[in-house]
């Protein structure tokens, strides 16, 4: 006899939401027919590494917790893209601003926080915005590109990581706080000096005890006045001064509410049927910002869920481990020193640690670390126990002696209770990483990554999941080398080597051969493998489509809102009337709300629906400029000797020519050509991936530059006379590159790394550089423009689905 699912809805596509329901699928696989709905157009990501994205370090690819197809296998309804507006609490049903309704058996709300903005004049300005997602990070990047002077209102943890994004982006940025030291809430005063000192030394600002007054500009902020009557300059103003729980809906919708939705130990709202999860619950009077209680509270709610008995929540003791610029600072309980209690200091202005108990009763009841961290989930554990500590304050302050170390730390995780969260960027318990070592046969660091998650964000907490790969796997436990992705321990010149001297032919079969961990792969490896295959069998490897990213697979790049941009491919910037004629028809005939010209010397038809691109690349009937893929994208020129009084070669032609024998190109990362027909460089060719100057006689040919958030001048590669070498020197770079560099390894990054001389001389026989241009033409002889297939296999256009129709992904 069949067993009736339950429906469960969850509002909210947020880290907190999403763990419940990964918990209640673990623990009642087939209870539930699940729908969540997520106000961004994204998949639930990782909202702690925004900072890394907003750096530039790290893609948005990299800080997705579960991917579309993990919904999809789930047999999970998402709608992304849909905010809920509307709950009927007596039938059972929420209702989207998608127009989508949705009945349920239970509800969950997990709508997170809203950044808090000072209600300043001139708040509304453009230029003035939060940190809290990631459109703010894709505002934040394109305003860098534009301006240079940033101030972030807030020295909390949050404002210091928006002001090294904002750094890093090449900023001029000052923090402004209105106390004496900053991150006051997580660190004491000592901490919070040698926090900034550091801060200072990577070229960060601070203008503290500075009470915001007014913003002031006419369209755009051009500066913050304070009370004190001083000024300072700025083209963008970050808030960051906190959150509040959004309790809308909630509200709205006759819940209980006070700063929070008020709930009761078992996360259930005051009305029956519907719980709440995260940063909009209130608990006991308490709303939780940090991830570790949003953790505990899914796991009791995905308890009862499950109709298992729980004890229920209780509070948390809360704890702040974090990385600020390099930094790694820890703060946890009453460190502040509360009356009746006494403090132990350690601190080493040299080697930058400081270290602070706090004693209750010869309890621990506080603590704080700064430069050394390593004892911080120890000491938390302590608090969070109570335990009586009497005569061991002074090792504890200290740490352990280098010969009983290993034992003392091994003890130490031992008496670490099961539901001790070791990774807080994931959730990790120390039990979860006991069983994947215990029952799942992880042996290293890298396979109980890649089995629970741990350690794959931030990495603060590789330390203990060292110490209890020891403890449990004991002599099993190996060190091995990180791999390309915890998959594998194998780097990518040890994998390309395997699959050339086992002529590997399939990703299946790499992971397979070479023992991947995860049989299955994860986002970073699938699309290095489904490169790495292509650039070694050019002529037998067919691409694998699923293992390339969502723009690829779309052949467009997906904006803020879900919709797309298509780009057509418009030569060297050269066009021609039936083009642009044919260009606006078919913008006008699909409602394209924005046509703008690219730096790229191109045109952008932004806001198109996932469902209308299949028929309008038809239509169009151009060539795809790739604007979205890790292949060449464009070739910007100036109009050269053919109108400019400077120009010296035509550009023009040699940028054309350039193009076409390049477009379709795969490399493993985006490449951009430029030629100027003079050394006035109009057309920036000094910071592309290969740049072409014309001077007398002949060209300057340039390698391994970058316009993007690294800036980086070119090198200079060879001289030559005729436009036939600078297209056999052309070839042979990219060849010699697509053999050669990492994937997602710009030519930048890629050249600081080999050294241009090593480039040099790799391409200055003419033999090699011959064979290297052979090479690159079989590949491209290969290579078809995507949209054809998508065109005419009926098939493929399945997947260009309106998630609207079917409501699942």
């Amino acid at each position: 006899m069949a067993v009736t699912r339950k429906r469960l809805v969850l509002v909210g596509n947020g880290m907190a939401g999403v763990w419940a329901v990964e918990h209640l699928l673990k623990l009642a696989p087939d209870s539930y027919d699940i729908t969540i709905f997520g106000a961004e157009p994204h998949p639930n990501y990782n909202r702690i590494m925004l900072s890394s994205v907003l750096a530039g370090g790290v893609d948005m690819d990299e800080i997705v917790i579960n991917s579309l197809e993990w919904y999809k296998s789930n047999h999970i309804t998402l709608y992304t893209g849909h905010t809920v507006t509307a709950i009927d609490s007596v039938n059972r049903t929420v209702f989207s601003d998608k127009g989508v309704e949705a009945r349920y058996d239970e509800l969950i709300l997990a709508t997170g926080s809203n950044p808090f903005m000072l209600p300043l004049p001139g708040a509304d300005k453009e230029g003035v915005i939060a940190f809290r997602d990631i459109k703010d990070c894709q505002i934040m990047q394109k305003t860098a590109k534009t301006y240079k002077k940033a101030l972030v209102i807030g020295g909390g943890l949050l404002g210091l990581e928006a002001a090294r994004g904002l750094l890093h982006l090449g900023m001029d940025v000052s923090v402004v706080h209105i106390q004496e030291y900053i991150m006051e809430r997580q660190l004491d005063e000592p901490a919070s000096i040698m926090l900034r000192k550091e801060l200072e030394n990577q070229g960060m600002k601070f203008l503290l005890k500075k009470q915001s007054e007014a913003i002031l500009g006419k369209k755009r902020v051009k500066g913050l006045l304070f009370a004190d009557g001083s000024f300072a300059e700025a083209d963008l103003i970050v808030m960051a001064v906190g959150i509040k729980p959004n309790i809308e809906l909630a509200r709205n919708s006759g819940m209980e509410v006070n700063r929070g939705i008020v709930v009761n130990d078992y996360m259930e709202t005051s009305i029956p049927g519907i719980s709440a999860v995260g940063e909009c619950a209130e608990h006991r009077g308490i709303a939780y910002g940090l991830v570790a209680p949003l953790y505990e509270q899914g796991a009791v709610l995905a308890k009862r869920l499950a109709g298992l008995e729980t004890e229920g929540y209780a509070g948390s003791v809360t704890s702040t481990k974090l990385k600020v610029s390099g930094v790694d600072v820890f703060s946890a309980g009453q460190f502040m020193e509360p009356e009746g209690t006494r403090a132990m200091r350690y601190q080493d202005e040299v080697d930058g640690v400081y270290k602070k108990l706090v004693i209750q009763d010869d309890k621990l009841i506080g603590a704080v670390l700064f430069g050394d961290i390593s004892d911080g989930a120890m000491l938390f554990s302590l608090i969070k126990k109570s335990e009586n500590i009497k005569g061991k304050e002074k090792e504890m302050l200290l740490g352990f002696s280098p010969e009983a170390g290993s034992s003392s730390q091994g003890s130490r995780l031992e008496g670490m209770a099961d539901d001790e969260i070791i990774c807080g960027c994931n959730g990790v318990s120390k039990g979860a990483i006991a069983e994947a070592i215990q029952s799942g046969g992880c042996t290293s660091v890298g396979q109980i990554k890649a089995c629970t998650k741990a350690s794959a964000s931030c990495g603060g907490c590789k330390p203990l999941v060292e110490g209890l790969l020891h403890l449990y796997a004991g002599e099993a436990a190996v060190t091995v080398k990180e791999g390309i992705c915890g998959c594998t321990p194998l780097g990518r010149d040890e994998i390309v080597a395997e699959i050339k001297r086992m002529e590997l032919k399939t990703v299946k079969e790499v992971m397979n051969v070479l023992e991947w961990v995860n049989e299955e792969g994860c986002a970073k490896c699938r699309p290095s493998l489904n490169y790495y295959l292509g650039m070694l069998w050019p002529e037998e490897y067919i691409d694998e489509k699923e293992s390339r990213f969502t723009n690829e697979r779309y052949h467009a790049n997906i904006q803020k809102d879900g919709t797309y941009s298509v780009v057509p491919r418009i030569y060297g910037g050269v066009t021609s009337p039936a083009d642009l004629k044919k260009i606006a028809e078919v913008a006008e005939k699909f409602d394209v709300p924005l046509v703008k010209f690219t730096g790229g010397q191109r045109l952008d038809l932004l806001g198109v629906k996932k469902e209308d691109l299949p028929k309008m690349w038809e239509e169009l009937d151009m060539p795809s400029g790739h604007a979205y893929g890790k292949t060449l994208r464009t070739v910007k020129t100036c109009v050269g000797s053919t109108f400019c009084r400077f120009g010296t070669q035509d550009a023009l032609a040699m940028g054309i020519r350039l193009e076409k024998e390049f477009e379709r190109l795969n490399a493993p990362a985006k490449v951009k050509l430029a030629v100027s027909g003079c050394p006035r460089n109009c057309s920036e060719a000094t910071i592309k991936d290969f740049g072409v100057v014309a001077i007398d006689g002949g060209w300057e040919l340039h390698i391994g530059g970058n316009g993007g958030v690294h800036v980086r001048a070119t090198d200079l590669l060879c001289v030559v006379k005729t436009d036939d070498e600078v297209v056999e020197w052309a070839s042979a770079f990219l060849q010699y590159y697509r053999e050669n560099a990492g994937w997602n390894e710009r030519t930048a990054a890629w050249v600081e790394r080999v050294g241009v001389e090593s480039v040099k001389q790799a391409l200055e026989n003419r033999e090699e550089r011959l064979a290297l241009q052979a090479r690159i033409q079989t590949t491209l002889s290969r290579t078809t423009d995507p949209w054809k297939e998508i065109v005419n296999e009926p098939e493929l256009r399945k997947n260009f689905e309106p998630i609207s129709q079917s409501g699942t992904i």
